[in-house]
């Protein structure tokens, strides 16, 4: 069993909350968009992070994240990008690999559009957790939290930290 904090789009501001809410987490994700690199080394600190750049992010985060990161969690194969889109909207980048060998778990952010949703036709759950950042036109900052044993996920939370 494996306690996971979701984050993504924190534009350089990270909340005090956030180190809150993941205090129980064994790990934090971070979908991309970082903006610093000192605010993921603050996380990464704190938590395991595992992170991909989003396309804020500059070349020193981008020495540090992929763009994609696939890897198994527990017994869950995860695939976590910033740009892929959503069940029938998937990006370009990914609707090959997505189609021709679905992950069981599929996190992006970039769409600071909180979301979670089934892909039925491919037997995957889709995850965004919204915008955590000041910066952007979503109302409310949000982040999840999960945990993972085996290939299940259970106990999915949305904790929202206020307005922007």
């Amino acid at each position: 069993m494996i306690r996971i904090g979701l984050i993504s789009d924190t534009h350089s501001y990270l909340d005090d909350a956030v180190f809150k809410h993941f205090d129980k987490c064994d790990e934090i994700w971070h979908a991309g968009d970082f903006g610093t690199l000192e605010l993921a080394d603050q996380l990464a600190a704190f938590k395991p992070t595992r992170g991909v750049y989003g396309n804020i992010d500059g070349a020193d985060i981008r020495s540090v994240y992929p763009e994609h990161l696939r890897f198994k969690c527990e017994e869950m194969d995860v695939w976590m990008t910033h740009i892929g889109g959503y069940p029938d909207r998937y990006s370009p980048l990914v609707k090959p690999e997505i189609y021709n060998s679905p992950p069981q778990l599929f996190i992006a952010g970039h769409s600071h559009i909180l979301k979670a949703i089934y892909d039925k036709k491919i037997n995957c759950l889709h995850l965004n957790p919204g915008a955590a950042g000041k910066h952007g036109w979503h109302k409310v900052r949000t982040l999840m939290r999960f945990t993972i044993t085996a290939d299940k996920i259970h106990d999915l939370e949305v904790i929202e930290l206020g307005g922007r």
